[in-house]
This record gives C-alpha cells, sequence and structure tokens, in this order.
C-alpha cells in the first residue's frame, strides 16, 4: 500500500486507482464464482458502489458505507491468497487498496 500525506493526495490516487478500475475489465474466470464463500462479482460492486459515492460526495461516506468497506476488507484479506492468476491478483489488489484508502476517513454521522 503507498502512503498517503493528506487528503489532497488521498484523493488524487483514489482517482488514478478508480480509473484503472474502470477500464480494466472483469477477471472472466471469475464470472459467477466463489471463492471462501464470497460471490466475487458482488465484491466488486459493493466496493465499487462505495467508492463512487465516496468520489460523488467528496471524499465521505456514511456510516452504513462505511462498514460495508470495512466487511469487504475482511472479505478480501480472505481471498486475495487464493488468486494464482496475475490479472485476478492485480484486479482484486487495486479494490484493496480502493476500499481501505476510502474507509480511512472518518464516517459521515448524520444520514
Amino acid at each position: 500500500m503507498v502512503p498517503v500525506n493528506g487528503e489532497i493526495e488521498r484523493e488524487a490516487l483514489v482517482a488514478r486507482l478508480w480509473q484503472e478500475h474502470l477500464d480494466a475489465p472483469f477477471p472472466a474466470r471469475l464470472r459467477g464464482a466463489e471463492l471462501e464463500g464470497i460471490d466475487m462479482v458482488m465484491l466488486d460492486a459493493d466496493i465499487a458502489g462505495c467508492v463512487s459515492t465516496w468520489r460523488d460526495n467528496g471524499g465521505s461516506l456514511d456510516a452504513w458505507r462505511y462498514q460495508v468497506l470495512r466487511d469487504c476488507i475482511s472479505e478480501l484479506d480472505k481471498i486475495l491468497p487464493h488468486l494464482m492468476e496475475a490479472e485476478d491478483l492485480r484486479y482484486y489488489e487495486r479494490l484493496h487498496q480502493l476500499a481501505t484508502l476510502t474507509s480511512q476517513t472518518a464516517p459521515r454521522l448524520n444520514k
């Protein structure tokens, strides 16, 4: 994980990783797959939804989405050791970075 100094740097790194994520195709072999009981498509979708919301809200999330990200990070920690293909690993490591970066800000308490 790249160390981040300040919110501007965090937002720039998230923007770069997010664009890379949008440009990357979902790993074909993981469509419809589960690892450790975790649906790989849903894991991607949950993180993507939270990151998109974080970006749309100027770098903040509500408490519910913050918890979703924490749960997703835990799931990523379970599945990453099982990904043997470089493309799959790269895709989900990037999601791990995005989830970690966006979950390190304090959750919004209103809403």
